[in-house]
């Protein structure tokens, strides 16, 4: 199929989230879509699948312009699409998931029949699934597949897929990119690839297009190009020149040597319970030492979450032992004053934010009690609104103003106004938990250099995060956690990535506790 759109144009009310975008996806072709977030990546590819109705433009399929009404007029023009957010049905097998992706179920289904017909469909595709198992005893690049497949089922002659790696290993997600690409020059299908990983560009895509602000800002052949290139086109001269100046922060060193001090956060035979009441973290074994960043990889699902919980006061500790700087830490608000430990937890408006309340009274959460903010027992509100205006400009937080809701703002600026908060005054240690997810690349860059500004001036980071790729990046050291446990130990500076991928995968052995942790592992 080849796919154009001219000048396609969509609003929201005053919002103009696509502004007159074009773009040619060529028969057989995987054409990649790069953007910001907020750039109108998702919104071009719902107007395509029906999602959405453009208010101008047009969309031209095979030459012929198209009135995409709704999805069900995408997929009768064979355009299917793959989410991001997994959409099977948990409680059905692989078959039954299969067969409903149809949307034409019959009410008596001849499953001798449809079995033979859906065993025939898997073995012309590499993937290899039980048709008898369901998405909940499947492993997240197995629920990957399974969305992937059932999109292949329909035979769709466009197939859009919005970040489609998120939750896989560097294997998994090497493997289905590949068949991808191979499906696309096989002319079974043209492929639309949203992604935020130049590398995936580089390596799979034919063409790529990248939209700022809802306009599209760069379109040509990859090998014409350069991640640097790309970047830049997303950020624009400004947004470039603005990366420049943050990677300039205090810290941001790209040289940093890795020489790493006394031990500041130590973790023995840490026990946490999942939310089912099993052992989601098990005999879990770490120590980050000031002045280093510790990365903690591995996909999600696999005891991230409950430990980070653990270790800032989220979630009881059902065994084990937690020092900072060589005393007992429980994670109390006393503690976290008096021990210099500070955290930046995922989605921080859920974690870390009251919504309701202004960004003044957000960012004083941590000292509205102690002096200045307060004196001789009483609270001093204009004092937080000093300090809030203040940081508000330090750190490019964009508001109405000190007294505006925290809900109110962006991902990217509740982020910003976390950042200001607990990353003021002097650190031993800090707890980051994909501190960047979902943030635009400005953005990205920004709170990385404040990463390594901690680590600059001697405070301790535990950094986990779901991107190898930003691990490979800010760390020294890099462990991998797989099913509650610290299961590989290496040197960021030489860790490869299809040795992290393979345990990340649990394709390896579980390290005893304590044991010592080889620096490489057979792929």
């Amino acid at each position: 199929m080849a796919l154009e759109t001219y000048a396609l144009t969509k609003r929201f009310g005053a919002f103009t989230a696509l502004d007159g975008v074009s773009l040619r996806a060529a028969p057989g072709t995987v054409h990649a879509l790069l953007g910001e977030n907020g750039a109108g990546k998702s919104t071009l590819v719902k107007c395509i699948a029906g999602f959405h109705r453009a208010e101008a433009g047009s969309i031209v399929v095979d030459g012929r312009e198209q009135d995409i009404a709704n999805p069900v007029a995408a997929r009768s023009l064979g355009i299917g699409m793959v989410y991001q957010h997994f959409t099977l049905a948990p409680g059905m097998t692989v078959a039954e998931n299969l067969l409903l992706a149809g949307g034409r179920t019959p009410a008596l289904i001849d499953w001798t029949a449809q079995r033979a017909q859906l065993q025939a469909f898997l073995a012309t595709t590499p993937f290899r699934l039980d048709l008898d198992a369901t998405p909940s005893t499947l492993a997240a690049g197995e629920k990957q597949k399974l969305e992937l497949l059932k999109q292949l089922y329909l035979r769709p002659r466009l197939l859009i897929l919005d970040e489609p790696t998120s939750v896989l290993t560097p294997q998994e997600a090497d493997e289905v990119l590949g068949h991808v690409r191979e499906f696309a020059r096989a002319g079974r299908c043209t492929v639309l690839l949203i992604t935020h990983k130049f590398r995936e560009v580089t390596a799979y895509a034919d063409d790529v297009t990248v939209l700022r602000r809802g306009r599209q800002v760069h379109h040509g052949a990859v090998a014409a190009t350069t991640p640097a290139r790309l970047a830049q086109a997303m950020v624009g001269d400004s947004g470039a020149a603005a990366g420049e100046a943050k990677a300039a922060l205090p810290g941001d060193d790209a040289n940093h040597a890795g020489v790493a001090g006394a031990p500041a956060l130590v973790v023995r035979g840490l026990q946490v319970l999942g939310d089912r009441g099993t052992l989601a973290v098990q005999g879990l074994e770490l120590t980050v030492h000031a002045g280093e960043i510790l990365g903690v990889a591995g996909v999600s699902g696999n005891g991230q979450r409950e430990l980070v919980e653990a270790l800032v006061g989220q979630r009881p500790r059902a065994g084990g032992s937690v020092q900072v700087g060589g005393q007992p830490y429980g994670a109390s608000r006393a503690e976290n004053h008096r021990l210099r430990v500070r955290s930046l937890p995922e989605e921080p408006l859920r974690n870390a934010c009251v919504g309701a309340l202004s960004v003044a009274e957000n960012m004083a959460l941590r000292d509205f009690d102690r002096p200045p903010l307060a004196r001789r027992g009483l609270l001093r509100p204009p004092a937080w609104r000093a300090r809030a205006r203040e940081w508000i400009g330090a750190y490019g937080v964009k508001t109405r103003g000190e007294d505006a809701p925290i809900a109110s703002l962006s991902g990217g600026n509740v982020q910003r106004a976390v950042l200001a908060r607990e990353l003021a005054g002097d650190i031993a240690v800090l707890v980051a938990a994909n501190p960047v997810f979902g943030l635009d690349f400005a953005a990205v860059a920004e709170i990385h250099a404040r990463l390594r500004g901690v680590r600059a001036h001697g405070g301790a980071v535990l950094l986990i995060s779901e991107d190898l790729d930003e691990l490979l990046a800010l760390a020294d050291r890099i462990v991998v956690m797989s099913e509650g446990r610290i299961v590989h130990e290496t040197a960021a500076a030489g860790a490869e990535r299809h040795v992290l991928g393979a345990h990340m995968g649990g394709g390896h052995q579980h390290a005893p506790a304590g044991a010592p942790r080889s620096e490489e592992a057979p792929a």
